[in-house]
């Protein structure tokens, strides 16, 4: 079962800051780095694929997902420190891997995951080749990214000077992916601009504040929500056995299910569910802006993926095109309409709703492209919870946070895809 000292663990990540020897002119947190880290991964993994190049894309979820449990031990290294400790001191890297290994062992009951972990951490033997390069790159672009931030507030100086000039160095190890040569040229995809605005965007989802109406601790961005959500999503579809299209979509679903957001802000669930029909006039509205100012930043061919990540994103579906299922399974939950009514249109192939119950029974296969939109849900409210338990554990509470707190009751003794939810919500009591 997904544990509550799993995800505090990982929530800590929203309270490591990053670049605070430096003036900043926002919060930079380990938590926001990592989800831009990942986003531009899925850029790099594409524009790998489309090259022809095979991308083992449930190691760059297990790479990401596991640096980022890494981190939240380790803390307090800064990272040239820790980059001087793993190439020159082997001995007493493998030593300290260890023991960030057996922090993190007792909060992670799936086996499995917990196998991958110590490959990742202390066996260093998890990642391919092209995984590795893919998440440095991705990691060193975030950086970049937060840097160049950093660089205006304090231009001119001593330490600034000196990192601008080894990021500059770095870029040139990277150029070999077809991905950062696009980001490094800023080549475009269209009139309104490239795959570097595209990541740009994701970026500034770091300055949306979530419950931005009342004081929490700590304060969490729609961003670094988005990789909470993801990486709670990747352990529930580990948790029902998912074959590994199905992690892929759980995992990117999650961490894209709010990129609308960017061009429509973060607008508070309770004004969403003021009158029945705004969510869907919201929703409308969103599709609309991300037609206009998301889809057009990426190249022609990823637009598909993506439509199927943030529409209806809280809805499990197939795409049909895949054997069909038998009667009884698609009497347990797939939908049976017409396509134009069943789902949206994808091209060559139809998106069908059906639940999470049924995708275990009958379509956990890639043929079926399957996600989990029940389970994105899930992690959703489950990260939501953890703001409210968090800030209300640390000292403040609101009625706004003490309302996050009855998301227990509303999931107590309701089963998503065989995962017992209230019992999720029952380790927190």
């Amino acid at each position: 079962m997904l544990r509550r000292s799993l995800i505090l663990k990982l929530f800590d990540a929203f309270s490591i800051q990053r670049w605070n020897d430096q003036i900043r002119p926002v919060e930079l947190v380990e938590m926001d780095k990592h989800a831009h880290k990942m986003a531009i991964a899925w850029c790099l993994a594409r524009y790998e694929e489309d090259a022809g190049h095979p991308v083992d894309w449930h190691n760059l979820i297990r790479g990401g997902l596991f640096e980022l449990l890494r981190r939240t031990v380790l803390s307090d290294i800064k990272q040239p420190v820790y980059q001087a400790i793993r190439s020159g001191h082997h001995e007493a890297f493998a030593r300290l891997s260890e023991w960030v290994f057996r922090q993190l062992e007792p909060l992670i009951d799936d086996v499995g995951v917990k196998a991958d972990l110590r490959r990742y951490l202390v066996d260093d033997d998890l990642l391919d080749d092209t995984s590795r390069r893919i998440l440095a790159a991705a990691h060193f672009h975030a950086s970049l990214w937060e840097f160049r931030i950093i660089q205006r507030m304090n231009p001119g100086s001593r330490l600034t000077t000196r990192v601008d000039r080894l990021m500059n160095a770095e870029l040139d190890t990277h150029l070999d992916l077809v991905g950062m040569r696009k980001l490094a040229t800023g080549a475009l995809v269209s009139d309104q601009g490239g795959v570097s605005d595209f990541v740009d965007l994701v970026g500034h989802l770091r300055f949306q504040v979530r419950w931005a109406q009342t004081p929490r601790i700590p304060p969490t961005s729609v961003l670094g929500h988005s990789l909470l959500v993801a990486c709670l999503s990747y352990l529930l579809a580990r948790e029902v056995g998912a074959c590994d299209r199905r992690l892929r979509n759980d995992f990117f679903g999650g961490l894209f299910h709010d990129l609308p957001e960017s061009v429509t802000r973060d607008i508070v669930s309770p004004v969403k569910r003021s009158i029945p029909e705004l969510a869907e006039v919201i929703g409308q509205i969103e599709q609309e802006l991300a037609a206009a100012e998301i889809y057009p930043l990426v190249e022609p061919s990823w637009c598909d993926e993506l439509r199927y990540f943030t529409t209806d994103e809280f809805d499990s579906k197939i795409r049909e095109g895949a054997p069909r299922p038998s009667t009884e399974a698609a009497a347990g939950g797939l939908s049976m309409q017409s396509p134009a009514a069943a789902g949206i249109d994808s091209g060559a192939r139809t998106i069908l709703k059906v639940t999470s119950d049924a995708i275990n029974e009958s379509f956990d296969a890639p043929a079926f492209d399957p996600i989990d939109g029940e389970l994105i849900k899930v992690a959703d409210h489950l990260a939501a919870y953890a703001e409210a338990y968090k800030s209300i554990t640390s000292g403040i509470r609101t009625q706004q946070l003490e309302e996050g707190l009855q998301l227990a009751a509303a999931w107590k003794d309701r089963t998503v895809g065989v995962i017992d939810v209230g019992a999720i919500y029952g380790d927190f009591q």
